[in-house]
């Protein structure tokens, strides 16, 4: 009897097998992808710390009071993005990388700091909108696409501050300071007596 019953166990057991498929394998993950955690981690990194950077170059080189406030606006946003991530990455259970810029962000920041005199505002407010339009592609795809569900409810939070940024610079009226004044040709000056 206990030989037919195990016989009839196992027959069972081999008739599911055969009828239930094996549930197919999870992708591999792709760990250059954006849409994978410790990657996006480190490239929202990078472009919050060019943000809060840039921010401060603002603040520092532009006499444009939109400027200056918008440059305001960066350091203050992007620190709270950054936080936002860091404690979404944790609750996780994800050690986020230490936020540092990466080299094409380190570019862009040269670029900045190395703006002609009179012309830092220009090319501010046109880096910054590149950056913006990068940084709102990273965030979006990340939301809709990511592998980890708390960081892309972190990104979807993040992607209408961006954007608003994003809509800021694009309305952002700036102009070159026109050049300064060439120093005056000297002259002798005249003597008692002569005419100038």
């Amino acid at each position: 009897m206990r030989l037919l019953l195990v016989s009839a166990a196992a027959a069972a057991l081999l008739s599911a097998c055969a009828t239930n498929p094996p549930e197919p394998a999870a992708p591999a993950v792709d760990v250059n992808s954006p849409l994978y955690a410790p990657n996006y981690l480190g490239m929202a990194g990078s472009s919050d710390q060019f943000e809060i950077q840039s921010g401060q170059l603002a603040q520092q080189m532009s006499q444009n009071p939109s400027v200056r406030q918008i440059g305001q606006m960066l350091v203050a946003d992007h620190t709270n993005s950054t936080q936002q991530l860091m404690a979404a990455a944790q609750s996780a259970g994800i050690a986020a990388p230490p936020p540092a810029l990466r080299p094409e962000h380190a570019a862009m920041l040269q670029q900045i700091q190395s703006a002609p005199p009179g012309q830092f505002d220009m090319v501010f407010r046109d880096v910054q909108i590149q950056a913006h339009q990068q940084a709102l592609q990273l965030h979006q795809g990340y939301a809709s696409g990511g592998d980890v569900p708390a960081l892309r409810t972190t990104a979807s939070n993040i992607v209408p501050v961006v954007q608003n940024h994003l809509n800021m610079l694009q309305g952002l009226q700036v102009m070159a300071a026109p050049p300064p004044p060439p120093p005056p040709a000297y002259q002798d000056p005249a003597r008692p007596g002569e005419r100038g």
